[in-house]
């Protein structure tokens, strides 16, 4: 699977071992920063990554800023993005199994690595039910159209 991946400087740390799991594990990952520690501003990796999932450049992507909360926010922006913040593991699953999210975003302050590493294994893994849940997919690009062309 192509995975992009951004972080702030609150989840660089993580971003790089979550990085290094995804890439051992054979996926392709696109890492598109930060690349420090450094005080950076999280929309600027939100957007790369969201556009790069938007566009299909992808297939999911993972964001990591200190909460989670604003890499969501601006992610779940963009069209067909539906960014999922997940800190535990049954909201990894469900969003993939319910909601179909296509991006993860994760709290680095947070969770701590090891959840994370299972959290990030969860959502990877997990495969869209579809069924009823499809229709809801559907209501949501529905709206997207309508909000997007007002």
């Amino acid at each position: 699977m192509k995975i992009a991946i951004g972080s702030d400087h609150a989840g660089y740390e993580l971003k790089e071992i979550i990085s290094k799991i995804l890439k051992d594990s054979g996926h392709d990952v696109v890492d598109v920063g930060c690349d420090s520690c450094l005080s950076v501003d999280y929309p600027d990796y939100a957007v790369a990554v969201a556009t790069a999932v938007s566009e299909g450049k992808v297939e999911r992507g993972i964001l990591i800023c200190g909460t989670g909360v604003g890499m969501s926010i601006v992610a779940n922006k963009f069209k067909g993005v539906r960014a999922a913040l997940c800190n535990d593991l049954y909201t990894a699953r469900m969003s993939r199994l319910h909601n179909d999210a296509n991006v993860l975003t994760i709290g680095g302050r947070v969770v701590g690595k090891d959840l994370a590493k299972e959290i990030v294994n969860i959502w990877i893994n997990t495969p869209f039910e579809g069924g009823r849940h499809l229709q809801r997919i559907e209501k949501i690009n529905f709206i997207e159209r309508k909000v997007i062309n007002k």
